[in-house]
C-alpha cells in the first residue's frame, strides 16, 4: 500500500514531517536599505555609543521614593508579615543601594557631558579663535 501511495505520487503524514521543507519560489528582491553615513570621528560614534549606554542603565532602573518605601514597610509591619528590625534593615540597604546606583548614574552623565563638551570645543575652538582674532583688528582700527 505504501508502495501505491508513493506510485501515486501521495506521502503520508509521516514523510511529510520527516522531508525537508520546500523553498518557496523567490519574489522580487528588495532593495537593500542605503548605508548609513559613518560618523565624522571616532568620538563621536564612541559618545553615541556611551550615550546608548547611559539610556540603557536609566530603562533597567526604578525610582521609588523614600517615602513610599516607608509606607510599604510599615505596612508589611503592620500586618505581621515582617519584623520591625527586618525591616529597617531591608529599607536601609535598599536605600544605600539606591544611592550608589544615582551615584554611578550621575558620575557616567558627567563623563559623558565632559566628553561632548571636548568634542564640540574641537570644532568650535578655530571659529573661535579666527572671531578673536577679528575683534582684535577691529579694535585697533577703532583705535
Amino acid at each position: 500500500m505504501a508502495e501505491k501511495k508513493a506510485k501515486s505520487g501521495k506521502a503520508t503524514k509521516k514523510a511529510k514531517k520527516n522531508s525537508p521543507p520546500r523553498k518557496k519560489a523567490k519574489t522580487k528582491a528588495k532593495a537593500k536599505p542605503k548605508a548609513k553615513p559613518k560618523a565624522a570621528s571616532s568620538r563621536t560614534s564612541g559618545l553615541d555609543k556611551s550615550v546608548e549606554q547611559f539610556r540603557e542603565s536609566l530603562e533597567q532602573s526604578v525610582t521609588l521614593s523614600r517615602d513610599r518605601l516607608q509606607e510599604v514597610v510599615d505596612d508589611a509591619v503592620k500586618r505581621g508579615r515582617l519584623q520591625r528590625s527586618d525591616a529597617e534593615k531591608m529599607l536601609s540597604d535598599l536605600i544605600r543601594k539606591g544611592r550608589r546606583q544615582t551615584d554611578s548614574l550621575l558620575k557616567e552623565l558627567e563623563r559623558l557631558v565632559r566628553q561632548a563638551r571636548r568634542g564640540v570645543g574641537g570644532h568650535t575652538a578655530p571659529v573661535r579663535k579666527q572671531a578673536t582674532q577679528a575683534a582684535r583688528s577691529a579694535r585697533k582700527k577703532l583705535g
